[in-house]
């Protein structure tokens, strides 16, 4: 009698443990979840739009006078090269680049500062689309260049962290003290 109702009782609990279980993550929702922490997503790091969010466009051309990058100079970049590895995801032409590396980050304007941060977030936004949209033989064919960008991603995101903590315009409650 005891091992019947034992056995009723954790029968009767399967169906609480298999609703606890997460699917196995699959190759896009692990490039996804990359992709989204370096964008809007707060997680382990500060995402792209906490870290530009709120700056000004004088704040965004400070420079600590070292030669270091401004946040402006670093967001250049950063929409640079997502928006060049996007096309040749997407299979459309490249944007030109003479390969000097300096160039995507010295074409900041502090007049298009808000264009900047719109580029910025579209473009990031455009790569979760595409690689939502992508079918599986694709994303194994990409999988090590699209982690390589959120890990880029993620490197200069902490350096405008970085230059705004150095400049003094930034908000220790956004995610870094």
């Amino acid at each position: 009698m005891i091992k019947t109702i034992i056995a009723l009782m954790l029968f009767a609990t399967l169906p609480v443990l298999a609703q606890d279980q997460k699917p196995a993550p699959t190759l896009k929702s692990i490039l996804l979840a990359q992709l989204r922490s370096t964008h809007n997503k707060a997680e382990w790091f500060v995402p792209a739009h906490t870290a530009v969010e709120g700056l000004t466009a004088d704040q965004a051309s400070w420079t600590d006078g070292k030669g270091n990058h401004s946040v402006g100079q670093v967001a250049n970049h950063l929409i640079f090269w997502n928006r060049r590895e996007l096309a040749k995801f997407k299979g459309e032409p490249e944007a030109k680049h003479s390969g000097n590396n300096d160039e995507t980050f010295n074409s900041f304007d502090t007049k298009k500062w808000n264009e900047t941060v719109k580029d910025l977030d579209q473009v990031m936004t455009d790569w979760e689309q595409a690689v939502e949209s992508a079918d599986d033989a694709k994303l194994k064919d990409w999988y090590s260049d699209i982690a390589h960008i959120g890990t880029h991603n993620a490197y200069h995101i902490g350096q405008i962290v970085f230059v705004r903590k150095e400049q003094g315009s930034w908000n220790p409650e956004k995610g870094v003290k």
